[in-house]
């Protein structure tokens, strides 16, 4: 029998009883895929390496170990998700139980209408004039 307070002896995969891959630390790539935070793995990893996740405020590359209790700052399809690990998994799990290995704390999403209110320039009209670029700064204060 192996000892498993020391993880030593034949066999010996924490946690992997359940299939769901659960150990007590994962790769943070392979955790924000586990638990459907973004489409594939790739993704993940390319977002990690681009500086668009934090873990407990800190850059993250995509090998750093995530524990249960770190908080995940990840932005992705233009928002930010901030989530809280309650439990990590390596191996993709389905949505129910992927809602079960993190807390959520992410501010909403916007509606469609504060998500259509990014200014748009028509097709050649060229680039926006000094006049222009103080409007379209004063629009944005106005939205915040």
């Amino acid at each position: 029998m192996a000892d498993e307070a020391t993880g030593t002896g034949a066999g010996t995969a924490t946690g992997t009883a359940t299939g769901t891959g659960t150990t007590g630390s994962a790769r943070v790539d392979a955790w924000i895929w586990s638990v459907r935070l973004t489409k594939t793995r790739s993704v993940a990893a390319t977002a990690c390496r681009a500086g668009h996740v934090k873990v407990n405020g800190e850059r993250a590359k995509p090998a750093q170990v995530v524990r249960a209790g770190d908080e995940v700052r990840l932005f992705h399809a233009g928002r930010e998700r901030i989530v809280v690990v309650k439990r990590p998994v390596t191996k993709r799990v389905g949505a129910p139980v992927a809602a079960e290995c993190f807390v959520d704390n992410s501010p909403p999403a916007p509606t469609r209408i504060e998500a259509e209110v990014v200014g748009v320039r028509d097709r050649g009209t060229g680039r926006p004039t000094k006049r222009d670029r103080r409007e379209i700064e004063s629009l944005r204060a106005r939205g915040r």
